[in-house]
């Protein structure tokens, strides 16, 4: 698509840990495509410069300077692209005017944002002016929380072919995982847990439907205790990261118009196995503070490159209609979820966005309403995701 921005994509945050794998990423798969045109971005010309070179990617890969407590340097970083991908997180702390300058320019924003109430107030805040301005701004593009919003899509899909309906009840299970949480999921956590402090966004956070203004649907499982579930044969336990992709498969619900029903319900928790180990497990699980103590991991640290290629991950989704019968799907990934295969999502997500992605109109999205098929293509054939029909 012609566009007289200079760039199609400008990294922000790319000489963090992060945004230096997704530069990483897009240099390898798209560095000998002249027709995408990026650029790094981040607060030191020095730093970018390093990793420019570190990575390998081409030297005429251009360098911008933005720092977040600097309006003009980020409103004219967001002049010359056509998208801002960033990981410059917590977004709660260093987004907003970001989210704002996107959406007040027109300008296609992707990130990596596990945090609900930020997000519902960049909603409520900016909806209406990226729709105004035909900016696509989409929250969530890693591991939270593309595996399971889009792993959500393609059940649904499915059973509208299979069964000629979509399924009322549907149950997220993280049957293996391996990798660390980033440190940026961790201090976001941590900002979100101060700020719940304040009555109102307590109960802003503790709204299943908090991402989807104006409704409220059925009640949802709680999540939050272990559990024995019979028909798969194991122990769950709570999943820390349930909190935001149920709050994103809800709004995702909403903006599809709730193709999956006014009734839809949703939880997700982790698989630990069956017998008295897997109830071991599962209650350890549920008592783990790890990622909120100051012990956990620090923004800006990470995985090594041998760590991360030896992650995986593998998400089942169990799908259960009125009647009883059922369909089950699993999305996996080859990567360590919190950085390898995260970085990966969000560089296929900003490619999408742009190239596939043109009839989706300006707006605050989550990737399945904005990418759906168009999205899960791109990740099983760039990033190492499959997605897979298993019996149910």
């Amino acid at each position: 698509m012609a566009s007289d921005k200079e760039f199609d994509i400008v990294v922000y945050g790319a000489s963090g840990f992060t945004g230096r794998l997704v530069a990483e990423y897009l240099a390898r798969q798209y560095g000998a495509d002249s027709d995408l045109r990026w650029a790094m971005a981040g607060r030191n010309a020095d730093k970018l410069a390093a990793v420019r070179d570190e990575i390998a990617a081409p030297a005429a890969t251009p360098l911008l300077t933005a720092d977040v407590n600097d309006s003009a340097s980020v409103q004219a970083m967001v002049a010359r692209t056509r998208l801002v991908l960033t990981t410059v997180g917590p977004y709660q702390l260093y987004g907003s005017d970001l989210v704002a300058a996107c959406a007040g320019s027109g300008t296609d924003y992707v990130d990596l944002c596990g945090e609900p109430v930020w997000m519902r107030q960049m909603i409520d805040a900016h909806a209406e002016t990226a729709q105004r301005s035909g900016a696509r701004i989409v929250f969530s593009c890693g591991f939270d929380s593309i595996p399971f919003d889009l792993g959500v899509f393609y059940l649904q899909q499915a059973a509208r072919q299979q069964l000629g309906a979509c399924l009322p009840r549907v149950r997220g299970r993280v049957r293996k995982m391996k990798g660390a949480f980033s440190g940026g999921t961790a201090a976001s956590l941590k900002a979100t847990m101060v700020a719940a402090k304040d009555p109102q966004i307590k109960r802003l956070l503790l709204d299943p439907f908090a991402l989807a203004p104006g409704f409220s649907g059925p009640e949802q499982p709680r999540g939050d205790k272990p559990l024995y579930e019979a028909d798969i044969d194991t122990w769950v336990a709570p999943f820390i990261m349930a909190m935001i992709n149920t709050r994103n498969i809800h709004r995702s619900n909403a903006l599809l118009g709730h193709a999956y029903g006014e009734d839809f319900v949703y939880d997700e928790m982790m698989v630990t196995g069956p017998g008295d180990k897997g109830e071991a497990v599962a209650k350890a699980l549920a008592e783990d503070k790890s990622m909120s103590s100051d012990d956990g991991p620090k923004p800006g640290e990470g995985p090594g490159k041998e760590e991360r290629e030896a992650g995986y991950y593998d998400v089942l989704f169990i799908g259960e209609a009125g009647d009883g019968r059922r369909l089950q799907v699993s999305v996996s990934g080859d990567l360590d979820p919190g950085y390898g295969s995260t970085s990966r999502m969000i560089g296929e997500s900003a490619v999408c966005l742009l190239r596939d992605a043109g009839d989706t109109a300006g707006g605050i999205w989550t990737p399945a309403p904005a990418m759906g098929e168009k999205l899960i293509r791109r990740l099983i054939d760039n990033a190492g995701l499959k997605f897979q029909h298993e019996n149910a």
